[in-house]
């Protein structure tokens, strides 16, 4: 099969696909929509890789051309129509947990940072200005952390932290397992009234839109640190602003933003939190590690070569998760379909007609689509797959041998 991988995604990925048989072509940049369905149409690609900045939006998978899954080389999908992937049956892989150390060092690093003013003192020297102060710098040690968020990054960064001897006190919307001497607090409000630092670790969703804004930093510790490494739409910037001016928060460390350049530049950056005291502003780095990246290159080439070559969609955000062991002797199949009743039978009605055996059938759905791996002991798969493509339910359809 034919792969395009944009955006440097790490040779690893392309290391493994090659040594699969598939054939690829790599490149640093992204592409617009228009330009990458050009391309995509052109070069009849099979699989795309993308990382952050390239946008598949609905019009990319409404556009007729062989794509039929994409590696998301990343740890979100917002970038892309999920639905509308769904809806072409393209499968959509990523990597949500690879870069889970290297986010969690960020922010514990930029704790330390921030508790000493490191950037500000940093800065002053670079232009010439010696200032040595110790007002308003601490050890970490003894302070408590309150983590927004306590997912795999989240109860990371808490493990980490406990052992530099910070306290840690963390919420989340769903019921969490404590790690080490870790502890739940009441409500978010306890949590932002009782911590030194305030970390976020929340998906970007309709409920967490503008989860921080004027009145919870209000509710903030006076002087307390705020940062955030999730997703820019969580967090009102110009309200943070404010709070930083007037001093009640005491810094502040960001690495994502509500909008972000789609591609490197030296100009044209802006926000409302440039030139605050004590704030760090990185873009969009937190998973920027040697090691996150080799991680994300071999979990979402993997994730591919196993759908391509057994169906299985483990790990997919777009289609139903299905697997089902390959065992020798067997002929598969795998069918895409729209998620109305009667399909399954029309589809084992079809395998049956000639003369196919099932011997082993798993479906899953979503709301969008029917996802069914189906084993068979007739070598027909080749003639099935071609009257169930037939099939005016049927979206997509593979013969795997």
């Amino acid at each position: 099969m034919k792969f395009l991988l944009l955006e440097n995604i790490h040779v690893v990925a392309r290391d493994a696909l090659i040594a699969a048989g598939h054939e690829v072509s790599a490149t640093g940049a992204s592409m617009g929509s228009e330009e990458l369905v050009a391309h995509l149409e052109r070069e009849q690609i099979d699989v795309l890789g993308i990382r952050s900045r390239t946008q598949l939006k609905a019009e990319v998978f409404e556009t007729k051309h062989a794509l039929q899954a994409v590696g998301a080389f990343c740890i979100g999908t917002n970038q892309i129509d999920l639905e509308a992937a769904s809806r072409a049956g393209v499968a959509v892989f990523n990597a949500p947990f690879s870069n889970t150390r290297s986010v969690a060092e960020l922010i514990l690093a930029e704790i330390v940072v921030l508790s000493r003013s490191l950037g500000d003192r940093s800065s002053e020297l670079h232009l010439g200005k010696w200032r040595k102060v110790a007002t308003g710098c601490n050890e970490v040690r003894g302070k408590t952390l309150g983590i927004v968020g306590y997912g795999h990054i989240g109860r990371q960064i808490g493990v980490l932290a406990e052992m530099i001897g910070m306290t840690v006190i963390f919420h989340d919307v769903l019921q969490r397992l404590p790690m080490g001497n870790n502890r739940p607090a009441a409500s978010l409000d306890v949590l932002l009234s009782q911590s030194d630092f305030v970390t976020l670790h929340v998906p970007e969703t309709p409920a967490t839109a503008g989860l921080m804004g004027a009145d919870q930093f209000a509710r903030m510790k006076n002087g307390a640190r705020f940062l955030n490494a999730s997703r820019g739409t969580v967090v009102d910037l110009v309200a943070l602003a404010s709070a930083i001016r007037s001093g009640h928060v005491g810094g502040a460390a960001i690495d994502v933003f509500p909008t972000e350049p789609e591609a490197n530049s030296s100009e044209g950056f802006l926000s409302p939190l440039q030139g605050l005291p004590n704030v760090i502003l990185t873009p969009h780095i937190g998973g920027s590690t040697s090691e996150a990246q080799e991680n994300i290159g071999r979990e979402v080439s993997g994730s591919l070569l196993r759908y391509l070559e057994d169906g299985s969609t483990m790990g997919s955000v777009s289609f139903p998760e299905v697997d089902l062991q390959r065992l020798p002797g067997r002929h598969r199949l795998v069918h895409v379909h729209q998620n109305v009743p009667g399909v399954l039978g029309e589809v084992n009605g079809i395998v049956s007609r000639h003369r196919g055996n099932i011997l082993g059938q798993v479906l899953g759905t979503n709301p969008q689509i029917g996802y069914v791996i189906i084993d068979f002991d007739s070598n027909a798969a080749e003639l099935i797959a071609r009257d169930l493509a037939a099939v005016n339910t049927t979206i997509r359809v593979r013969a795997l041998g």
